[in-house]
Parts: structure tokens; C-alpha cells; sequence
């Protein structure tokens, strides 16, 4: 934990550790994280600030592990209501959602992950930006030599040489 973590959580967070049906897990590394969101029924997301981006939605996504999150930041973008998760207002929504939450399909949430992002689907993203911009490039007739793009091959087949130009 940083420094200037501490003094926040030994006088916010560790006052309420001592509760029943608290379990403070602490800091783990990235083989666990894989392991301890797989095995979540759901991930409980009580953002209340414009979260840019929200990590650890997709990392519980990843595991197939649904999400219950608050509309705040982010959210609506990553969470597909209903399908990897749920979007709630407010804590009373959040426990009356939590059932259907943790009845979400896993294998679904987890093929959504695949579709929307995965490092394949951004690869492709990024490939498909480039064309449109050689594409535009050339029909603008932008100054300086067009390039032709490299073929496309399959995930984990890429096995060209790249031979320099003379």
C-alpha cells in the first residue's frame, strides 16, 4: 500500500473490517486476481465519481464474473445491462439487483469480454483505423509515398519477414 494510502485506510477502511461477513482480503498479485474474481459471484462496482475507464470491471469480465456497478463514469460503456451485468442508482437497488446479478450466464459474460476486449478485437480495432487513414491519405492525395498495409494473419501466426526497402 502507498504511504499515502495508509493514513485513509487505518482510519476509514480498517474500522469497518471487524464487522461480521467482512473478510479483508488485501493486496494480491495478478495470478490471484484471476482466481479470486473467477471464484466472485459478482463483482460489486460502487463507483461514485466519473471513473474513466474502470479496469477492474473488465478484468471481472475476463473471469466471466458479472458486474453490479453504479451509473457513474464509465459504466454505461462497459456494462451491458442485463448481459454482463447490471447498472444500479443506488445501494437499495444494488441489493435488490444482486440476485439477478449472480444469475447472469458466466459463459456469456465472458464471450462478451472476448467480442469487446480482448487484445484480438483491439488489434483489429487499431488495423482497421490504419486502412481508413491510408485510405483517406490517398484519396486526400496527401504528399509523400502511399504504403500498401502488411496481409492480415491469424492471431499468433505471424511468422513474415520483413525485408527493408532499398
Amino acid at each position: 500500500m502507498d504511504r499515502a494510502d495508509e493514513t485513509y485506510f487505518r482510519e476509514q477502511i480498517e474500522p469497518l473490517l471487524g464487522g461480521s461477513g467482512v473478510e479483508f482480503i488485501g493486496e494480491i498479485n495478478e495470478q490471484q486476481k484471476t482466481a479470486f474474481l473467477g471464484q466472485a459471484l459478482a463483482l460489486l462496482f460502487p463507483v461514485d465519481w466519473p471513473e474513466p475507464f474502470g479496469l477492474s470491471m473488465i478484468e471481472a469480465m475476463a473471469c466471466g464474473t458479472p458486474v453490479l456497478a453504479f451509473r457513474c463514469g464509465s459504466v454505461p460503456e462497459i456494462v451491458e445491462d442485463g448481459l454482463t451485468g447490471m447498472i444500479v442508482e443506488s445501494m437499495d437497488e444494488a441489493i435488490m439487483a444482486a440476485p439477478k446479478v449472480i444469475a447472469l450466464d458466466r459463459h456469456r459474460v465472458r464471450r462478451r469480454f472476448e467480442e469487446r476486449f480482448s487484445a484480438a478485437r483491439m488489434a483489429k480495432d487499431y488495423v482497421n483505423v490504419y486502412r481508413a487513414l491510408l485510405r483517406r491519405a490517398r484519396e486526400q492525395g496527401e504528399p509523400g509515398e502511399a504504403l500498401e498495409p502488411l496481409p492480415l494473419h491469424p492471431v499468433g501466426s505471424i511468422n513474415h519477414k520483413v525485408e527493408a526497402a532499398n
